[in-house]
């Protein structure tokens, strides 16, 4: 067998390379593709959390703002109660007023 010429050598390891660089390049695309991947599912995730906390959230103040709704309610009933109570004390009197002013006419 005869000796390969500088020439052919020299193709044979372009050749090499070209493999190498091929092997290269679809060892980098599948690395671009699986960080595109990775990157979609931590958006995916970080938007789930992000509806989750923010509903959370919507759902303490939403029941903080009930408590307060309840906690002016009782106030109103209490104060509807006093005024109901102030006017039944005063009904008397002021029948007897009405009554005396209407028959000194």
């Amino acid at each position: 067998m005869a000796e390969k010429t500088l020439l052919q050598q020299i193709r044979e390891k372009e050749l090499l390379l070209n493999i190498k660089i091929e092997d290269t390049r679809r060892e980098a695309e599948e690395i671009i593709l699986n960080a595109r991947k990775e990157a979609e599912a931590m958006i995916e995730n970080s938007e789930k959390e992000g509806k989750a906390d923010s509903l959370e959230y919507y759902e303490k103040e939403k029941e903080k703002i009930n408590n307060e709704i309840e906690q002016i309610k009782a106030r109103s009933d209490q104060q509807v109660i006093s005024v109901r109570e102030n006017g039944e004390r005063n009904l008397k009197p002021a029948i007897e007023k009405i009554v005396k002013a209407v028959s000194a006419e």
